[in-house]
């Protein structure tokens, strides 16, 4: 790959990103509206706004695949959701339909699905139960890429994280953590593969503990190594558990399933 355009790569799985995909591709396009740093000698770096459309649109040209991390991850007032998250969206899959189609990796969240319990097992066929506007937003992301794909052909893989940190931080990331190097590794897998299609793909580790089968996206190779269970004895030891009547324990989208609408200013 030439040219791979990370979004969002000033937050924090930008920046583990960043690092690590180093090789990756000749020139990584490395954009945020925060503060990048310098750039080193295989990098740009591009202050860009995803809700100024013509911004995005440059942004996109030359780029041979995109990992798509930009936006709001957090429950927020919906206008700044709007802008980052769907806007933003909109105005990056119109500059990849202009651009010939370059690839793209959209991280969604498996907030589109946080109203589910925690003793339930699903797959990608299970319906949306979103537990905030910022999961309406990746519900919105989804759709949206689905249907470029269906209209336009262009291929996304849709990779509903669960967590990606360096190790979990709580109980509930037993179940739905990704380490950075799984992550690495799928990202890979996505953007070599021969034919990508439009997948759901739950982004976790190979947790003992998980609530999500993956195994409808086993075409394309990935078989994450890492598992969240050797670090159980270590959350048991440091971080009380949650009572078993709390979100956190109850619901997998955790507190966010708590989170009010906010009210704008």
């Amino acid at each position: 790959m030439k040219r791979l355009l990370i979004t969002g790569a000033a937050g924090g799985l930008g920046r583990a990103m960043r690092s690590r995909l180093v090789g990756f591709a000749e020139t990584l396009r490395l954009s945020d509206i925060a503060d990048l740093g310098t750039a080193a000698s295989h990098e740009e770096l591009v202050t860009c706004d995803l809700g100024d459309a013509a911004a995005v649109m440059k942004l996109v040209e030359g780029c041979d695949g995109i990992l798509h991390l930009g936006g709001i991850s957090v429950e927020d007032k919906f206008s700044k959701i709007l802008n980052a998250n769907l806007l933003g969206l909109y105005n990056l899959y119109e500059a990849a339909r202009v651009h010939g189609h370059p690839r793209i990796l959209f991280a969604s969240s498996n907030h589109v699905v946080g109203f589910y319990r925690q003793d339930e097992h699903i797959d990608v066929k299970a319906p949306m139960k979103p537990d905030g506007l910022y999961g309406v937003s990746k519900c919105f992301g989804e759709a949206l890429a689905r249907m470029y794909f269906e209209k336009f052909g262009q291929e996304t893989a849709l990779v509903r994280i669960g967590s990606c940190f360096e190790k979990p931080v709580n109980h509930r990331m037993l179940s739905g953590w990704m380490s950075y190097d799984d992550f690495v590794s799928l990202i890979g897998c996505v953007f070599r593969a021969p034919m990508l299609g439009c997948p759901v793909i739950w982004g976790i580790s190979n947790n003992d503990s998980k609530w999500w089968d993956n195994s409808h996206a086993a075409y394309l190779g990935w078989k994450p190594k890492d598992n969240a269970e050797i670090y159980r004895a270590e959350l048991e030891a440091t971080i009380e558990r949650p009572a078993p009547t709390s979100a956190m324990a109850v619901y997998q989208g955790g507190k966010f399933v708590e989170d009010p609408i906010f009210a704008e200013d």
